[in-house]
């Protein structure tokens, strides 16, 4: 806004001095030949004119030059350690909060899938799995609460999977490296480790 007020000033300044006024006037009666020679004749007959003309060069100069493009401040991004987690350390990754991650482990792999919090947040479709080793629902193709194995047990060794079952996993683990971050390996609590 700052731009055009002075724009304006300085074309309503330009135009109110005498080397406009009296450019304009003779160039549209013809009284001169050229404007070429009435804006020479105007600049020599008054030094103040050298002033004006460049300034309102100036004014039209910077009002049509784009402002010089500055480069975002680029920031690093987020760093996530791998490491090794327990269902009970993957539960606190269920993404109850906006700003918690979601994790979920698949077929003993961790990913991170808070991408997709849409789908795997707590509102989602898969939100069950949040926080938890998602692989036999996954290869049952079932969201039940009751096909997941609870925390506080060991992990789910998937031996009484058949072959449709094992396959439906398979390609929810590809799907799932292929998308997401692998950010940590799932392993048993230290009391069920043999």
């Amino acid at each position: 806004m700052d731009l055009l007020t002075n724009w304006l000033f300085s074309i309503k300044f330009a135009y109110s001095s005498l080397f406009v006024r009296q450019t304009i006037f003779k160039f549209l009666n013809c009284k001169m030949t050229t404007l070429t020679e009435s804006l020479l004749t105007q600049l020599q007959e008054n030094p103040l004119n050298w002033f004006l003309s460049s300034f309102l060069i100036y004014v039209v100069y910077s009002y049509f030059t784009p402002p010089p493009y500055q480069l975002p401040i680029a920031k690093h991004p987020e760093t996530t350690i791998f490491r090794e987690y327990t269902p009970k350390q993957l539960r606190e990754y269920d993404g109850r909060t906006p700003q918690t991650k979601i994790y979920m482990g698949v077929c003993g792999k961790v990913y991170d899938v808070s991408r997709g919090r849409n789908f795997y947040g707590p509102d989602g479709p898969y939100g069950n799995f949040a926080g938890r080793d998602a692989s036999r629902g996954l290869a049952k193709n079932s969201f039940e609460m009751d096909v997941l194995t609870p925390i506080d047990q060991p992990l789910d060794t998937l031996e009484d999977l058949d072959s449709e079952e094992l396959n439906s996993l398979k390609e929810w683990h590809s799907h799932f490296a292929s998308k997401y971050e692998y950010v940590g390996k799932l392993v048993n609590e230290p009391q069920y480790s043999s």
